[in-house]
């Protein structure tokens, strides 16, 4: 049985950093790419980063680009987001989601249907 379990979040003022992080059981972690979702009360689910399944290409949301860092440690079976530089907008649920696949992962092209595993989220509050 596959689990996907995030963790790390909490309540930070605005500038402020946290580091989400996501551990991955039940599947061979090396053959997934990886991808960070969040969704506010009220909005869809938005893209912020995708991972490739080697974890050596990277793609993030211009909301997000130069503050955030996803990265995946195969041998931890773990993923990981650096998030620094919080603004009040970037409050929202965020999940972690599993995509067997081998490509370069572009993310303006994936959608969370292209996602196979996901995990309950992880509540990130930034104050102002």
């Amino acid at each position: 049985q596959v689990q996907v379990v995030e963790s790390g979040g909490g309540l930070v003022q605005a500038g402020g950093s946290l580091r989400l992080s996501c551990t991955a059981s039940g599947l061979t972690f090396d053959d997934y790419a990886m991808g960070w979702f969040r969704q506010a009360p009220g909005n869809e689910r938005e893209a912020v980063s995708c991972i490739k399944w080697s974890g050596d290409s990277t793609d993030y949301a211009d909301s997000v680009k130069g503050r955030f860092t996803i990265s995946k440690e195969n041998a931890k079976a773990t993923l990981h987001l650096q998030m620094s530089s919080l603004k009040p907008e970037d409050t929202a649920m965020y999940y972690c989601a599993a995509r067997l696949d081998s490509s370069t992962c572009v993310l303006w092209t994936l959608t969370p249907d292209d996602y196979n595993y996901w995990g309950q989220g992880t509540q990130v509050t930034v104050s102002s």
